[in-house]
């Protein structure tokens, strides 16, 4: 050492002033975060090796992480594979900040690189690898699926799914929901995505106050085989987003925006004129978009776009016109709160004669659903063959009649709070809407009440196989009697929340069925007793899968006639009624039943003595339910728990509550 400088004085170090004639020497040899330091004049790009320490000079061992990042990237693009970059980006943040801003066509591609590729390959296929990301999907590019939720959505997260993904087959899939973490998701995040993930085919972000246009125009630049993007409640998009999107990612098929206060016309007008394939739209709560921006996305793919939703927008009729204009390939329409479109925006819809291919039509919450309307939208869709009306105040009996005759090819046909239908509409529906009809279900219309005068002349609805009836506390015996005469080909059944029901009025309908039910739901009929179910069991027992009884005034009789005559039963629910354990029994002592569902919650009068019984039942079940019951002890669960778990090899979940009773859930074991 003393051949490198010149030193003279006491043995105290340094007394006397610097060492160095030259301060900028003395940087060559110490570390800023030292005793003694003296600044330089200059930053010097590498720092030596040396430190004092013990009252002498030692030589340390030289680190990469002196480097600055220009190197370290150079470095590490020239790995010979995907493997050994990943391999690099676990050794720091930084290390994995710098590798995962490589982009693809940066990576040095040679012949070694190329043979190391090969022999990764192969090892894997040997199973010389084992990680949890190497998969079946890495049989081509773009095959992988990651989701981030929650806290889990960060910056470092998506950099190590960029780097992790690359060489193993490439993310096609990515789906994003933040929460309010200050560490959430940010530009840095899906620019690592963009330059490590090219193959990005689906792209969701739910919830991303902090990602802006920088980040998604980031997307756009490195991801141009994007087909799918969901913008869910991002408030910084605008639609300079839309625009960078539209210009790199031509092959967009599916476009979904929701919440998203700061995107208009403009950047739906973007996407219309550079996405020719684009064949699926749903735009919610944005108000800047209007009727210029709908009516873009429906004249520039009239051929190609197939769904269409629309909710919660200040569009007017001019859009529905476009639509029953240019929506020559719509199959599935969706119309949602739409408080400025009127009675003439439908019936110009109807009358546009475009929507010749529409099979699915859903309006909920739009008052211009009238009887005109509403009419003219079925006479000119003669494919049509699902219809949903919700809370469409202004549709009546007359209407309804119409639109099911004008709908001749309608299968399905469903209706919520359509409170001015009565029980002349729903049975002219029936009847009108031609022999094709499969399906029909209403659910809280109010003002359908059972009247026994003033029906039209009924004629059998053969094609019947569905019908369900939920919370109209109108509909009574009389119309259960009509029904029963009218549909003698049911095979699913759901009355629920029925109070104005009784033995008298379900009875004539389970015994015109002749096909035989395969699932029946009386949930919430308190007036149906064990005779119903014991026809039920009689008639129907060798076709039966599910049978729901939850609040209905049964005994352990039922469970008797249902251990006896019901052997396909999977799913059974017996809450809140008046079972107790000699029920449980019998239906255990009925070995062929292959029960996998049993819900028994609310039932108080079932209690310890049930656990032989359930432990037998345990054998095909895959679900149990036993919330408060309150006469079950925590202890009993404990063993049954354990018992389910030796004999049939099943995980078993279960959860005490002091208020709710005792409960457990199991699952079948992977």
């Amino acid at each position: 050492m003393s051949k490198l400088f010149a030193f003279s004085g006491s043995d105290d170090f340094c007394p006397g002033g610097s060492i160095y004639p030259n301060r900028k020497e003395s940087s060559l040899f110490f570390y800023p975060n030292q005793d003694v330091y003296f600044p330089p004049c200059k930053r010097c790009r590498v720092s030596s090796p040396f430190v004092f320490a013990g009252g002498k000079f030692e030589q340390k061992k030289p680190s990469i992480e002196i480097l600055p990042d220009e190197c370290l990237f150079e470095i590490f693009r020239r790995l010979p594979g995907g493997q050994e970059r990943s391999t690099c980006a676990c050794v720091s943040k930084r290390w994995l900040t710098l590798v995962s801003n490589i982009r693809r066509d940066e990576i040095n591609d040679n012949k070694t690189t190329q043979a190391s590729d090969l022999e990764y390959e192969s090892t894997d296929k040997k199973g010389g690898v084992s990680s949890e990301d190497v998969d079946s999907d890495v049989e081509g590019d773009g095959y992988l699926s990651r989701s981030l939720d929650g806290k889990k959505a960060t910056d470092v997260r998506l950099a190590s799914i960029a780097v992790g993904t690359a060489s193993r087959g490439g993310l096609g899939k990515l789906f994003i929901r933040g929460s309010k973490s200050r560490y959430g998701v940010t530009t840095v995040g899906l620019r690592a995505i963009s330059r490590g993930c090219p193959s990005l085919r689906v792209l969701s972000l739910w919830n991303l106050s902090s990602v802006g246009d920088e980040g998604l125009c980031e997307i756009a630049n490195g991801c141009h085989q994007l087909e799918k993007l969901d913008l869910c409640h991002c408030p910084s998009i605008t639609d300079k987003s839309l625009l960078a999107v539209a210009k790199g990612c031509t092959n967009l098929t599916d476009l979904t925006i929701e919440g998203c206060a700061n995107i208009g016309n403009e950047g739906l007008q973007a996407i219309a004129r550079s996405c020719p394939n684009l064949k699926y739209v749903s735009i919610k709560d944005c108000p800047l978009v209007g009727d210029q921006g709908v009516a873009s996305l429906l004249s520039s793919a009239s051929y190609s776009l197939t769904k269409v939703k629309l909710q919660a927008l200040s569009i007017t009729d001019v859009s529905l016109a476009i639509i029953g204009h240019y929506g020559k390939a719509v199959t599935d329409l969706s119309l949602t709160s739409l408080p400025n479109v009127s009675e003439k925006g439908f019936w110009v819809m109807g009358n546009g004669h475009g929507l010749q291919k529409l099979k699915s039509f859903t309006v909920t919450s739009c008052r211009g659903a009238t009887d005109l309307g509403l009419e003219a939208v079925g006479k000119s869709c003669p494919n049509l063959k699902q219809l949903c009306l919700s809370k469409c105040p202004f549709l009546s009996d007359k209407g309804l009649s119409s639109l099911a005759k004008a709908a001749s090819s309608l299968e399905c046909l469903q209706l919520e709070e359509c409170h001015r239908i009565t029980q002349f509409g729903f049975f002219c529906s029936l009847i009108n809407c031609g022999a094709k009809l499969k399906v029909i279900s209403f659910a809280n219309c109010l003002g359908i009440k059972d009247l026994n005068s003033g029906l039209p002349p009924l004629s059998p609805c053969e094609s019947l196989r569905s019908l369900s009836i939920h919370n109209c506390p109108g509909f009574g015996d009389a119309s259960l009697f009509a029904l029963g005469k009218l549909c003698p080909h049911l095979q699913h059944v759901e009355l629920c929340g029925l109070h104005g029901i009784t033995d008298a009025g379900v009875l004539p309908l389970l015994e015109s069925c002749e096909a035989g039910l395969l699932k029946v739901n009386l949930s919430g009929c308190v007036n149906l007793s064990d005779k119903v179910v014991q026809t039920i069991s009689n008639l129907h027992g060798w076709t039966l899968e599910l049978l729901n009884l939850n609040g209905c005034k049964i005994s352990d009789a039922s469970l008797v006639a249902i251990g006896e005559n019901c052997q396909l039963l999977t799913d059974l629910d017996i809450s809140k009624c008046t079972i107790t354990d000699s029920g449980i029994a019998a239906l255990a002592h009925f070995n062929p039943i292959n029960l996998q569902i049993l819900s028994v919650s609310g039932c108080s009068m079932v209690s310890d003595k049930s656990l032989p019984s359930l432990g037998k039942l345990g054998e095909t079940l895959l679900g149990l339910n036993l919330q408060q019951c309150k006469a079950i002890s925590s202890r009993a669960v404990e063993l049954l728990t354990e018992q389910l778990w030796r004999s049939s090899g099943m995980i078993c979940y279960y959860f005490l509550s002091l208020k709710m009773g005792v409960g457990f859930f199991m699952a079948e074991f992977p």
